[in-house]
């Protein structure tokens, strides 16, 4: 008799587990039917945009110096404009032996670097922006000085936002009472 209500008891506890499984899994296959295909999403039509940047120097509220730079880019995509110079600097050397001495070689120069991410039906535009120089107003320049590099980083997201200058980042320069400004302008191609 125990043994008759035990069975009973898990038959019944399964039975219960596994017919609303056998009813979802029905519901499931009625919604993917051969009689109704499913629906594929609209493809998007690729999009190309051109990235005008403009990196500024500003003294005193007036901008003293400007440097442009362009790039067209597509949606899921990345690109990147790097131009400058490979410096290099001496890392090792035997005392007396110059022709022992090694080098490590460190960029200098502009990099900017930007991507178009999809999120839902808006783009995001991430840009890293780099630009540094080796800092020949210091005085201490000297042969066995290694140089002084001087660098200044502007990252940022925003949307994308067609036709109106985006300003990225900006910043005070430590050293002076300049400001730079790294700015976009988006164009849609056709």
């Amino acid at each position: 008799m125990r043994k008759t209500l035990v069975v009973l008891m898990v038959v019944m506890t399964m039975g219960l587990w596994f017919v609303p499984r056998v009813a979802e899994a029905q519901e499931g296959s009625k919604e993917t039917s051969p009689a109704e295909p499913a629906k594929p999403k609209p493809v998007q039509p690729l999009q190309s945009y051109r990235l005008d940047f403009s990196f500024n120097e500003v003294a005193d509220g007036k901008t003293v110096n400007t440097r442009h730079y362009s790039m067209n880019l597509t949606a899921g995509n990345s690109d990147e404009i790097k131009i400058g110079t490979r410096v290099p600097v001496a890392t090792s050397s035997a005392p007396g032996a110059p022709a022992s001495t090694q080098y490590q070689y460190i960029d200098i120069g502009t990099q900017i670097w930007s991507q178009l991410r999809e999120h839902g039906d808006e783009l995001i535009l991430v840009v890293r922006g780099e630009v540094s120089n080796l800092d020949v107003d210091t005085g201490e320049h000297s042969g066995a000085l290694p140089p002084v590099v001087r660098q200044i980083k502007i990252n940022g997201d925003s949307l994308l936002v067609v036709g109106k200058p985006i300003v990225i980042g900006s910043l005070d320069d430590p050293n002076s009472k300049k400001q730079f400004q790294l700015e976009v302008t988006v164009t849609k191609l056709k």
